[in-house]
């Protein structure tokens, strides 16, 4: 068994889990960490956890010391530069004429190589400008091409619900997420609803899938026809939450019917045709 915390690389960097060593942070600390590419700094965002290394996984990292006053003040210091770095990396790409959008810039904790982020339609020859970007801050250049949804983790916002999004907050991954879903929690298939800033399905379309699915077991889908007592017609609604179905009986009836069993309703199986 391990004790660990899950520390958020950066600002709005991946998640991820480090052996404690000889510290043990709080929540919103800030933290000095062994990484895999150097010395970084991070954010504490849980407690203490134990948990088993898996096999076959990278061995877990440590947390070196929790950031002295020095520590903050590099920090500091490396943000300002960025911000040098990354106006001086704008100009250089239009000198260039690449077609590329730059997203973000950062060096690592000891400035010994500095990230660029971008975005672009298809595969970008930057070869040349991470050799002007070299001879410039004198440090190694790495430029990394990121999708969308990268992008909105990086810049940060906020999300249809008015919170910060998910992403660049909680989530430590992004998981798949399809029109099926929204399909089966009854949301609106319109694109401005169920799209995030990033202009992908929302992330939080997958966080009760699971729920639905198995509430929707046994139920008739939308558009089955079923026979129940005084009246045969076809599904014209399904709610999960409710386990229940509206069914249209012709000459303007419609008749709801409830379903409480937890593992699906039989009766609905039989009454089909």
């Amino acid at each position: 068994m391990f004790e660990v915390v899950q520390i958020r690389l950066r600002e709005g960097g991946k998640t991820s889990y480090f052996e404690l060593g000889n510290t043990k942070p709080k929540i919103g600390d800030v933290v000095i960490v062994d990484a895999d590419r150097g010395v970084d700094y991070g954010e504490a965002i849980s407690g203490v956890e134990s948990i088993s290394q898996i096999t076959g996984e990278e061995p877990l990292r440590k947390i070196l010391r929790i950031a002295t006053a020095g520590d903050l003040d590099q920090i500091k210091k490396n943000r300002e530069k960025t911000k040098e770095a990354f106006v001086t990396c704008q100009k250089k790409i239009i000198e260039h004429g690449l077609k590329m959008k730059l997203i973000d810039a950062e060096y690592t904790f000891d400035r010994s190589k500095l990230l660029f982020y971008f975005t672009a339609e298809g595969r970008v020859d930057f070869r040349e400008l991470v050799k002007d970007l070299a001879r410039i801050f004198k440090a190694r250049i790495e430029l990394k091409q990121i999708g969308v949804r990268d992008e909105a983790r990086l810049l940060g916002g906020f999300g249809p619900c008015g919170k910060c999004l998910c992403c660049a907050t909680f989530l430590k991954d992004f998981e798949p997420v399809t029109i099926k879903m929204a399909k089966e929690q009854n949301l609106p298939l319109n694109p401005a609803k169920i799209s995030g800033v990033c202009g992908r399905l929302m992330c939080c379309l997958g966080y009760e899938h699971k729920l639905y699915v198995e509430l929707l077991k046994g139920l008739p889908k939308e558009g089955e026809k079923v026979s129940l007592e005084g009246c045969s017609g076809k599904v014209v609604s399904v709610n999960a939450l409710k386990r229940s179905i509206t069914v249209d009986c012709g000459e303007g009836k419609f008749v709801e019917l409830g379903c409480k069993c937890p593992k699906g309703c039989e009766m609905h199986h039989n009454q089909r045709k």
